[in-house]
């Protein structure tokens, strides 16, 4: 099912919406944020110009006398006269003076404009403990302007400014105040930030709009474009048609633009020269295949080889890397009493190592038949394998012959791995003796030959070096050691049971890294005539 994809026209819509909404929200607060505190600040300013013009009018030695006598004069009815006037051109909304003392206050002056004013002498008690602590904390000289909160039933939710009245003595005797309305104030102000929204967002509307204009007709339009483009390209790949794209935005795009063109015609060169390239490659792996069936197809590969024989048993195996290289195996009657054991292993990979390997192997065979020692065979297939050998290519050759009756053998080592030998009530251990140099080096060397004896139960195990070197994920090579373990943990196995089992060993400290080189393994265990 294919996969459902958002437009970028979509993706670009929902983006600038996403962007104009946190802009607007942003902007407005910070603008909101900024007039809510400049308007408390200015409404606090307006406040205390009031009650500080009222305080300063008032006379403070006449205050006391009037909450005594509770008897108004002129000048008492000129100030009352004053304040009903500033309190009737204004948004004030109780504007008064009275004498605060420590269970309640008593009223001096009340603007009555407004109703809810109250007479000379009045007493009322404080609004809260909060109310009161505010009051005298204005009775002293410079006291701090701060505007006061306070929420009481009978006058609701009001915001209150207080200044000292001080008498000719300089000394605190009643306040003047004035009460403003909060929920008036809120009013005002959420009206405001309600207009500065709505206008930042129709201003912020206006220009996403025109942004997502020139973005669609600079950007969206002309990828959409690329988009149809590039699928009719894909589609006319392996046809002749000229492709172009009739873009001109003079930016990035129509550099892109150029670029599709221009590989429109790359990828049609790569694919004709890949077609070559697939074929010729498809050419060598069949060759590389047929090249590897050849090698195994010369392989002894029939076990057990000889039924008939009760005097031995035989297993040899040779596992392949993905290459195809020169590791062989052999082991043929020379005549009804003597065998031929070979172990070789050809420089190189690839096609000229498989050949290489199927001369030599041809050779061997042949030399040993014809009855030369392992010595002998191993000067005449060198010296056949140097004449013309201009690829210097070489091989290591590990040749035994062992006389079936009596168990003595000879074996010549060119240059190849020390061979295992068991004996019946022993381990496999490593033989060692002194090497001569591989075959196809050196022309018109001698090479040593050895003589040994194998009693019934004894087994010989010969390997290439593909065992011993073959290499884990961490650069560790198997080695010797490794090998020699897996072969006594084994070591009263038969020969087809062996070589499986060292198999096994070599795949488990392997792992996961990957196979570089042939493992070639052969097994022989003497039982004698019975």
């Amino acid at each position: 099912m294919k996969k459902k994809t958002n437009s970028i026209k979509n993706t670009m819509l929902k983006s600038i919406v996403i962007f104009a909404i946190a802009l607007v929200v942003a902007t407005g607060s910070l603008v909101c944020v900024q007039y809510y505190f400049s308007q408390m600040k200015n409404l606090s300013n307006q406040a205390f110009d009031y009650t500080r013009s009222l305080a300063g009018a008032i006379n403070g030695d006449e205050v006391l006398n009037y909450v005594e006598t509770l008897e108004p004069d002129d000048y008492y009815y000129g100030i009352l006269a004053y304040m009903n006037s500033v309190q009737r051109e204004t948004n004030i909304k109780y504007y008064y003076v009275f004498v605060p003392y420590e269970n309640d206050l008593v009223y001096v002056w009340d603007a009555y404009y407004e109703e809810g004013y109250c007479e000379l002498g009045e007493h009322e008690a404080y609004m809260s403990e909060e109310s009161k602590a505010a009051t005298f904390a204005v009775m002293r000289k410079d006291p701090p302007e701060k505007i006061s909160l306070q929420r009481d039933e009978k006058y609701g939710f009001i915001a209150s400014a207080y200044s000292p009245i001080f008498n000719s003595e300089g000394e605190a005797v009643a306040i003047a105040a004035v009460d403003l309305s909060a929920p008036y104030i809120g009013k005002s102000i959420l009206n405001y930030i309600l207009i500065i929204m709505l206008s930042i967002f129709g201003i912020t509307l206006i220009a996403m709009t025109l942004f997502y204009s020139l973005i669609e007709k600079r950007l969206i339009n002309p990828i959409r474009m690329l988009r149809t483009s590039a699928d009719e390209m894909i589609n006319h790949l392996e046809s002749d048609r000229k492709f172009d794209i009739d873009i001109h935005t003079g930016d990035e795009i129509e550099d892109l633009a150029g670029a599709i063109v221009k590989m429109d015609g790359d990828l049609k060169s790569y694919i004709k020269e890949l077609s070559a390239v697939t074929i010729e490659k498809e050419r060598i792996g069949t060759e590389l295949h047929i090249a590897q069936r050849i090698q195994e197809g010369m392989l002894p590969s029939i076990f057990p080889p000889y039924p008939d024989r009760e005097e031995f048993n035989l297993y040899a195996a040779m596992i392949p890397a993905k290459e195809v290289g020169g590791d062989f195996y052999d082991f043929f009657m020379v005549d009804d009493d003597h065998i031929a054991l070979v172990m070789a292993d050809v420089s190189g990979k690839g096609v000229p190592a498989a050949l290489f390997m199927a001369i030599s192997k041809i050779l061997i065979k042949t030399n040993t038949q014809s009855g030369k020692s392992p010595a002998e065979v191993m000067a005449k297939v060198n010296s056949q394998l140097l004449d013309g050998n201009d690829t210097g290519m070489f091989v290591t050759v590990w040749l035994a012959v062992i006389e079936i009756s009596t168990g003595k053998g000879i074996v010549s080592n060119a240059g190849h791995e020390h061979p295992v030998l068991k004996k019946a009530d022993g381990s496999y251990e490593v033989i060692e003796y002194r090497h001569s140099p591989a075959v196809a080096t050196i022309d018109g060397i001698n090479f040593r030959e050895h003589e040994f004896t194998l009693e019934p139960g004894d087994s010989l195990f010969v390997y290439t070096d593909g065992v011993t070197e073959a290499t884990n994920i961490k650069e560790e090579l198997f080695g010797e050691d490794r090998m020699l373990d897996a072969l006594n943990r084994n070591k009263d196995a038969q020969p087809e049971e062996l070589l499986p089992a060292m198999k096994n060993a070599i795949d488990e400290f392997v792992g996961e890294a990957p196979q570089f080189d042939d493992i070639t393994m052969l097994c022989f265990k003497y039982k004698g005539k019975k």
